[in-house]
């Protein structure tokens, strides 16, 4: 089986180049399928999860061009209003086609989604917007069946500020008849980020005071657009820099993105500097505790708490986090306590008792971002670890034994 063999021990220090954003670039490909004219999207990153979502939108019916890190889509004839399971039961967002589908071809049948198992994460905000504007929406075994003559523009009151169920949305009623408001809508940089396409495609779209507007239109064109940097792969090499007690600077980023971190970062110990588009950490103590909740932009993402909890496990005294978006987001605990860390998790918070090392492991990445924390483990470890599933890590970080052996980790893929 592929896997990292890294020895750890060693402070990283030198400069990564952050990709863009896996969670901007699956939304923006998908945003596509609103028209037939092309749509050309840069600094998408070479990950497992962008290819599922080229797959399918090309078992749908557009052909999808890639040279290096841009993507060129055109209408490649018939678009098919039945999404495969093989493609959609790999990742979650790929259940982003239905609403873009019936928008456009008046029915849509996708299967239910799969993805990183660290949750629930029902569809059922997806379904409950799509109802508000006007589609019938039946559910048989594991397909969802949609269907509307034209989907008709509402108001929408979502319970939470869920980042899915607001791009659904969003891209639904980008082709709506009339104005839709949805009122509590995320508006994580990566919503934003499609947002910002949506209106070079044609749409008018306004945020203000928690409630998205959506001015629908008969159609949209095409457009080019190139995606934000990745937030969360940057967060993480800073984590990786702050781990090793070593020397870190990420460039290619909005630091402005980062702040719930860094702010945290500060709190630990850390020496930051900031520039127009890159951000910097040295770290050369043991980090001081935090106690910490996970929370909706700009609040500190989830994404990042795994990440973070190994920081904390070698901090100098007690820490806790607590999980408020994912309720099983702390499976990965067990592979640190067998590497010497002092976790208790109790319901969605884990206290962390910091202590002086941690120790090498063998494991197997459960899911995206507990696989990039346990290699930010194993790099901190004094000895070999080997950290397998990498299909897992290959999902949200790109070419990640490349960038961190930039800086001088010892890691290696086998296999």
């Amino acid at each position: 089986m592929e896997h990292f063999r890294i020895r750890g021990g060693l402070p990283l220090s030198g400069t990564i180049h952050i990709s863009g954003a896996k969670n901007a670039a699956l939304p923006t490909c998908v945003a596509s399928l609103l028209t037939d004219d092309p749509v050309s999207i840069d600094r998408v990153p070479h990950l497992r999860d962008v290819r599922t979502i080229l797959s399918t939108i090309s078992s749908l019916g557009k052909q999808v061009t890639r040279r290096g890190h841009t993507v060129e889509i055109v209408s490649g004839g018939r678009i098919d209003y039945e999404a495969q399971a093989q493609f959609v039961q790999q990742m979650r967002a790929s259940f982003l086609v239905l609403g873009p589908l019936v928008a456009r071809l008046g029915r849509a049948v996708v299967p239910l989604p799969g993805g990183c198992r660290i949750g629930a994460r029902p569809v059922d905000l997806h379904l409950r917007g799509l109802r508000a504007l006007g589609a019938e929406v039946k559910e048989e075994g594991s397909r969802v069946m949609v269907t509307a003559k034209r989907l008709r523009g509402a108001r929408i009151s979502l319970p939470t500020p869920s980042v899915g169920a607001t791009e659904q949305i969003m891209m639904s009623a980008a082709l709506a008849s009339g104005e839709t408001a949805v009122q509590n809508a995320s508006w994580e940089p990566e919503v934003e980020d499609l947002a910002q396409l949506l209106v070079k495609m044609g749409s008018e779209i306004e945020h203000r005071d928690g409630t998205l507007f959506i001015q629908g239109r008969s159609d949209l064109h095409g457009a080019r657009h190139a995606v934000i940097p990745d937030r969360m792969e940057a967060g993480t090499y800073l984590l990786a820099g702050a781990i090793t007690r070593g020397a870190i600077s990420v460039t290619g980023v909005i630091p402005e993105h980062l702040r719930s971190l860094l702010s945290l970062l500060e709190e630990t110990g850390g020496d930051i500097d900031r520039t127009e588009d890159s951000v910097s950490i040295t770290m050369n103590r043991r980090p001081r505790p935090l106690s910490v909740k996970t929370a909706p932009y700009p609040g500190f993402p989830t994404d990042l708490q795994s990440p973070l909890v190994v920081l904390l496990a070698t901090a100098d005294g007690m820490s806790t986090v607590e999980e408020r978006i994912f309720e099983n987001r702390f499976t990965y605990a067990r592979d640190l306590q067998r590497m010497g860390a002092i976790i208790e998790v109790s319901g969605c918070v884990a206290t962390i008792t910091g202590v002086q090392e941690l120790h090498p492991v063998q494991a197997s990445a459960p899911d995206i971002r507990a696989g990039a924390a346990l290699v930010l483990a194993a790099l901190a470890a004094d000895g070999e670890s080997t950290i397998s599933n990498l299909t897992q890590i290959d999902r949200g970080y790109e070419a990640m034994e490349e960038k961190l052996s930039s800086v001088g980790a010892q890691i290696e893929r086998i296999g």
